[in-house]
């Protein structure tokens, strides 16, 4: 399981994307979970690099869940439409 931290805004969108790449790289099993229960400091950009993560995950024959997505994360998804993209994890 990878974290996430508890700010993701532009300003620290390429650092986090960067580090869920490294990690990504060294779990193990056919599934990916992001853990996003310390986020509490978020922008649109928080959405864009989960995607970027779900895409990267996919390409690398693994499924993408997110875990403990912020409830105000999940609105601005939907309001940008794409709240299907991320899949949480049960």
């Amino acid at each position: 399981m990878l974290l996430l931290p508890d700010r993701l805004t532009v300003d620290e969108a390429n650092d986090t994307l960067r580090m869920l790449q490294q990690g990504l790289k060294r779990e193990p099993g056919d599934r990916l979970v992001v853990d996003a229960g310390a986020l509490r400091h978020f922008d649109s950009s928080a959405l864009a690099v989960l995607l970027e993560c779900e895409r990267l995950a996919v390409a690398g024959g693994k499924r993408f869940e997110v875990q403990q997505l912020p409830s105000k994360l999940r609105e601005l998804a939907g309001l940008y439409g794409i709240g299907e993209l991320l899949p949480t994890a049960g």
